[in-house]
């Protein structure tokens, strides 16, 4: 197990719980957790509070020299929006928790030089999976359709 996708997946919960979508986020940098985040868009009444968007925000500023040693991981693959930023910023690394139930624009943020590793965990699969079924409504708003 890795226990950054497992911080990301606590996250998850954490949104779930609050009655939010249940995608978590974290930032790594040189070993440790630098930044935690959950998609908060139901919570905040956000559009843009993404998992990964909110883990960025709680990282708070940051400088080029920090961003360029960080990974960051998340529970499901980050939408053009997230993985906008994470060209922004010059993340090296993002960990994609899984992809099945979504993908985003993996093959453009590979283009641009990031590493992007796709591990579809069972657990980060499952979870979406029962919320998609049972807030389907809630689920295509958050994706846009």
């Amino acid at each position: 197990m890795d226990p950054y996708l497992d911080a990301a997946l606590e996250e998850a919960r954490k949104g779930l719980a609050s009655g939010g979508i249940p995608i978590g986020s974290v930032l790594v940098c040189d070993g440790e957790i630098i930044g935690r985040g959950h998609n908060q868009r139901v919570q905040e009444g956000s559009v843009i509070h993404h998992a990964e968007m909110n883990c960025l925000e709680n990282a708070g500023r940051l400088t080029a020299a920090t961003y360029s040693r960080c990974t960051l991981y998340s529970t499901l693959s980050p939408c053009p929006m997230c993985s906008g930023a994470a060209l922004l910023y010059k993340i090296p690394k993002v960990i994609v928790g899984e992809n099945i139930t979504f993908q985003g624009p993996e093959d453009y943020v590979r283009s641009q030089g990031v590493d992007l590793n796709i591990v579809n965990d069972p657990r980060c699969i499952e979870i979406m999976r029962e919320f998609i079924a049972a807030k389907p409504e809630l689920w295509n708003e958050d994706i846009g359709v």
